[in-house]
């Protein structure tokens, strides 16, 4: 009997066939089949309080699964009681857990990256003179040259620095709609210096990189981007990378550029980002022990949030057809048939993962930011405190949520719940604060 072929296009002018063009809904549908799954249980809505499945805001209600996975206690049952045994043994076996079933695996093999400076301006930002360059990651293509991965990335450094200086690295996140049942109030205008502008005076650099110009931020785009080349436009096995992955794999190669550029010292570079971006943060800041401090911001639900709380968005949002392409594909069960107790791991593990190096986790207030969840943030860095001690640091210092304002940073895991909405702004200064012990900048040579 003949074997038919269904082509599904060619790329113009390549002889690679071009991947399959399909909805988010038609992947989610395909991921839920490999998965034998029948349906699952709806979101939290965050907009309709009336509604059957509206969002709760009761913390009585909140913690239906009061016992978290203990990070100090290997599968066989036996107590973490050293570094090495955490280094060699019990780390390893989180990190698997959240490569099978929550965020994805990285391949063994990803295709080199050429980076290009493709720009460079001499300007000033306020009253600082600075260098910016405008760089470009071209992603070897040449296994799958139907899909072109070019990574974008702007670096500014203060351009009477005496030496190569620390850097923040912020996820860019642009213009972007709200995600489904999440209210987005309006933001009020900042005031004051911006983030960038701190941070220079500081004698620090600052860079932005283009998440989407990695993979796209949606379901749609997961036979395109860096997953979709590896894949060769195929779509995704259950474990396989997500979109927080492959912006955390962005991130990982803006490292490696700043490791070859004088201006930056690359043993001194912080990464920060905002919502669905401070899950990216975080996740780059946990796999890539390179990266000195992370500064996430009201990540939430797929980020620093516990899993294992009902509160504001839960995990049947995120494993929903509109967000799921975050995660890997396996992170849908758990939305139906399975529930948030039968996750291997939670959110303060992934905490523990970036120990010893400092993390200080930002929310904002109940009215703008509630869809979070700043407590079971806040919960999430409680415990992941005796890995920290373990390592010889310190840990948040308390396990009672403090009022808003009020910034924990005495230990090497940092909170605060500042007073505005769904944004990092107000806890810019309270982050360089803390991150002042940890990133040195050189001396300012005076200009003549």
């Amino acid at each position: 009997m003949a074997a038919f072929v269904l082509v599904l296009g060619r790329a113009r002018g390549q002889d690679t066939p071009a991947p399959p063009q399909v909805t988010a809904q038609q992947d989610h549908q395909r991921m839920m089949d490999l998965l034998h799954i029948t349906s699952l249980r709806p979101g939290a809505d965050g907009n309709h309080p009336q509604a059957p499945n509206a969002a709760n805001y009761d913390e009585a209600k909140a913690n239906p699964y009061p016992k978290l996975p203990d990070p100090l206690v290997l599968k066989n049952g036996k107590k973490v009681k050293s570094a090495k045994v955490w280094w060699s043994k019990r780390r390893p076996e989180i990190v698997e857990d959240f490569d099978r079933e929550v965020y994805g695996r990285v391949p063994n093999v990803t295709p080199k990256v050429v980076w290009e400076v493709t720009g460079t301006t001499q300007e000033k930002n306020g009253d600082v003179p600075v260098v910016t360059k405008k760089i470009v990651g071209h992603v070897d293509n040449s296994a799958y040259p139907a899909i072109t991965v070019n990574i974008e990335l702007t670096l500014t450094t203060p351009a009477n620095a005496s030496g190569p200086v620390p850097v923040i690295m912020e996820f860019g996140f642009g213009n972007r709609p709200a995600g489904p049942g999440r209210p987005m109030p309006p933001q009020p205008a900042a005031s004051g210096p911006t983030w960038q502008q701190q941070v220079l005076a500081k004698g620090w650099g600052y860079a932005i990189l283009i998440p989407t110009s990695v993979q796209a931020d949606n379901g749609a785009g997961l036979t395109q981007g860096i997953i979709g080349l590896v894949n060769k436009g195929q779509p995704r096995q259950p474990d396989d990378w997500g979109a927080l992955r492959a912006w955390a794999w962005g991130a990982s190669r803006a490292l490696d550029y700043f490791e070859t550029d004088k201006a930056v010292d690359a043993k001194q570079v912080g990464i920060e980002g905002l919502s669905r971006y401070g899950k990216a943060a975080i996740v780059a800041m946990a796999y890539d022990q390179r990266f000195a401090i992370g500064f996430i911001g009201s990540s939430g639900e797929g980020g620093v949030k516990l899993h294992r709380r009902n509160y504001g968005e839960i995990v049947e949002n995120v494993a929903g057809s509109a967000e799921y392409h975050w995660m890997a594909g396996n992170f849908i069960k758990y939305a139906g048939p399975l529930n948030w107790n039968d996750l291997p791991v939670d959110s303060h593990e992934l905490v523990a993962l970036c120990a010893p190096r400092p993390v200080f986790i930002s929310a904002g207030a109940f009215k703008g930011d509630a869809w979070v969840d700043a407590k079971g943030m806040f919960l999430a860095a409680v415990g992941a405190g005796p890995v920290y001690k373990l390592l010889g640091k310190k840990d948040l210092g308390t396990t009672e949520m403090p009022p808003i304002e009020t910034a924990l940073i005495d230990g090497d895991v940092a909170f605060r719940q500042h007073s505005g909405g769904h944004t990092t702004g107000p806890n810019w200064p309270t982050f360089l604060e803390f991150a002042g012990r940890y990133l040195k900048a050189p001396a300012i040579i005076p200009t003549q």
